[in-house]
């Protein structure tokens, strides 16, 4: 599982003109599921993007996480996160799992982060065309890997 994570002072999805999920300052964080992914990677990867520490303390290290800040997070769907890239001039969409798999575990996620900080998790719409924006907030960009 990877999560490209953005520290964000706003950032909302749309379909089709809707807003469907939305947050103010916290993360953005683009989520791709590879072929076994399961509990232990959703596990891993909750906590590091609920603890990663991209937030400024009093004395402007990045020392502070999701969980210090109350910030929200928006959870985005990307199965071409997880495309191969290594050679041509063509993505390979061989590591990224299945779509019925792939929607199971990004699921479990959501579930997941919601458990620790309700209320403060929106989300996409999985296998929608959405529009993203975003304001980087530094900017901070992360990737992560579970």
């Amino acid at each position: 599982m990877l999560a490209l994570i953005q520290r964000v002072t706003r950032a909302s999805v749309e379909v089709e003109g809707e807003v469907v999920g939305q947050t103010g300052p916290g993360l953005l964080a683009l989520v791709g599921v590879q072929p076994g992914d399961g509990e232990a990677e959703v596990a891993r990867m909750a906590q590091r993007l609920l603890g990663y520490r991209v937030f400024a303390d009093d004395a402007g290290k990045m020392n502070r996480s999701l969980l210090d800040t109350g910030g929200g997070l928006l959870l985005v769907s990307q199965f071409t996160l997880a495309a191969d890239t290594r050679s041509g001039m063509r993505p390979s969409f061989s590591t990224a799992a299945a779509p019925a798999e792939a929607e199971r575990v990004f699921n479990q996620l959501v579930a997941a982060c919601d458990r620790q900080i309700p209320g403060r998790v929106e989300t996409g719409r999985f296998g929608a065309h959405m529009v993203v924006s975003l304001v980087n907030d530094g900017p901070v960009t992360f990737l992560l890997q579970a």
